[in-house]
């Protein structure tokens, strides 16, 4: 059994990305498998996503720091029904192709990431798609529980913490699995002009860290602080006041409608 699992809390994902991520995993995988969302509420989404309550955290999280450390929840000795290993997945990423790898690679004890692009010169993984064993990571569990905000300002991401923690070390998922929208697809001024993201060949996950998320690749903005425009409404507001940014990153953006995206991030 492929044990898939993910994480929502709050409102800023909620049934739709539940339900796309279902979907995309459901298209590109070899059966037999399970999907398994940890939430605090399960408003909407689709009969086969199998629901679990979050797993308790009963600490203050964090303040001031760029990690996601809620993920925390799940490094407990438990995860609700589940046992052995588990591919987490990001709510906000696309399937573009087999998800069997995933499950193939290392042994059932190893911890596997992605790489993080953004870090060439430190290896770095990164969490928004990684397996690991249930209850492997409970001693990392313990000590951010221990003293949360300490272990946040020592090492500023989750991600970071599990690199560089987790028992008996990590591993990471083969070159070329698991890309990055931003570095990865998004076209460099000025073919992002003219060009619309590229589809990465051979990739079987994208990843949208960084606030760009599908929805705006599908509609052709860069993240929340823009709206979609044509090229030349664009170019004006080059001139306006109220530019987000500074004139080189303004032009670097525009971003064309991708709709790729729109094919693969389908419920």
């Amino acid at each position: 059994m492929k044990q898939v699992i993910c994480i929502n809390w709050g409102r800023r994902y909620g049934a739709p990305y539940v339900n796309r991520l279902y979907a995309g995993v459901a298209r590109n995988i070899t059966p037999p498998f399970s999907f398994t969302c940890f939430t605090d509420s399960a408003a909407g989404f689709r009969p086969e996503v199998q629901v679990e309550d979050l797993p308790p955290l009963e600490v203050e999280m964090p303040k001031g720091t760029k990690g996601i450390w809620p993920k925390a929840r799940l490094w407990s000795a438990r995860l609700g029904r589940l046992e052995g290993p588990v591919l987490f997945m990001d709510l906000d990423l696309v399937v573009t192709g087999s998800m069997d790898g995933f499950f193939e690679q290392g042994a059932p004890e190893d911890v596997i990431l992605a790489r993080n692009p953004n870090t060439p010169f430190e290896a770095l993984g990164q969490t928004s798609l990684f397996r690991f064993p249930v209850g492997k990571l409970l001693p990392l569990q313990e000590r951010f529980l221990a003293d949360p905000q300490a272990v946040a300002d020592s090492y500023q991401f989750e991600q970071r913490f599990v690199t560089r923690e987790a028992p008996g070390g990590v591993s990471f998922w083969p070159s070329g699995w698991v890309k990055h929208f931003r570095l990865d697809c998004a076209r460099t001024f000025p073919l992002n002009f003219l060009l619309p993201p590229k589809r990465p060949t051979g990739a079987k996950v994208v990843i949208f860290p960084g606030g760009l998320l599908p929805p705006h690749a599908i509609a052709g903005h860069w993240g929340k602080h823009y709206r979609p425009m044509s090229r030349a409404e664009h170019l004006r507001g080059l001139f306006s006041a109220d530019r987000p940014d500074p004139p080189l990153r303004y032009l670097r953006h525009f971003l064309l409608p991708s709709d790729w995206v729109r094919e693969v991030w389908a419920e």
